[in-house]
């Protein structure tokens, strides 16, 4: 059997099959050892999409997290509907309250984006909360990144995104912010949920764990659609460090950057929208 990622939630959809594009993400990872789902997108699509590309959600082996923000675990519920109980990996501060900042002319909103459901919840419905904070292997050949450090100079957080702690607004720092390794014969495929993280920080970390393995691959979100050109820029010089054969970008990409990395990667440089299916 070859390796098959499927994008199951995306802004953007295939125009074909009656695929539908909410923001948010997920991927199903199909793999000799098992099926995997990273993240639920927010709930609007996944179901409907898994449906229309023939998929069997009830048939999972594990669930991941990438982080708690509402558009990548608003569909876990409906998720735990079909597969009733089952392990789902994630990050300890995937429950954390958390805000998007809005600023307007003479007042600034706190708009909720944190995970629509409570641990309580979760577990009622079958999941087996498992944490990590560490680097960590999930299953044969496939790993989360846990707590990325951030060490590059130029990769800033995105200052909208806040908690609440102590009476006063603070930046959030998004400690939960992890991305899923998958290793395959022709290399690493590194799929990033938003990478708050740091997308060279996330594959700067990967590389001090699996130091002697090529990357493949880069899929997912980046987060670039809120970062300063000068940021994109520095991004690209970075990643052509990595060798990588193909990069797919989804969701927080945003179209500017995602034309940049076009551009400086050209034949490699694809998007995975939903619908997409990605066989290695």
């Amino acid at each position: 059997m070859k390796t098959r990622i499927t994008i199951l939630c995306e802004n953007t959809a295939i125009p074909a099959r009656g695929i539908l594009g909410e923001h948010g993400f997920a991927a199903l990872i199909e793999t000799t050892a098992g099926r995997y789902l990273f993240d639920t997108g927010q709930g609007n699509t996944l179901l409907h999409n898994a449906a229309a590309l023939g998929l069997d959600l009830a048939r999972l082996d594990k669930i991941m997290l990438s982080h708690g923000h509402f558009d990548h675990t608003g569909g876990l519920a409906q998720v735990l509907g079909r597969t009733g109980p089952i392990d789902v990996h994630a990050h300890p501060d995937i429950f954390l309250k958390r805000f998007a900042l809005i600023k307007a002319r003479r007042t600034n909103t706190l708009k909720p984006i944190h995970n629509p459901a409570s641990a309580a919840k979760l577990k009622r419905l079958g999941a087996r909360l498992v944490f990590n904070t560490a680097f960590t292997q999930i299953d044969r050949n496939l790993y989360l990144t846990g707590e990325v450090p951030r060490s590059s100079v130029f990769e800033k957080p995105d200052s909208r995104l806040v908690i609440k702690k102590a009476g006063k607004i603070v930046p959030d720092p998004l400690k939960d912010d992890q991305s899923a390794i998958l290793k395959t014969k022709k290399g690493l495929v590194v799929i990033f949920g938003c990478a708050h993280a740091g997308m060279i920080n996330t594959l700067q970390h990967i590389r001090r764990y699996l130091l002697d393995e090529k990357m493949y691959m880069i899929l997912g979100g980046t987060h670039l659609g809120f970062s300063s050109d000068a940021q994109v820029a520095a991004s690209i010089d970075c990643l052509r460090n990595f060798a990588f054969e193909k990069i797919g970008v989804s969701h927080c990409t945003g179209a500017k950057a995602s034309l940049q990395l076009m551009r400086a990667f050209r034949e490699k440089f694809f998007i995975a929208n939903a619908g997409s299916v990605i066989e290695i």
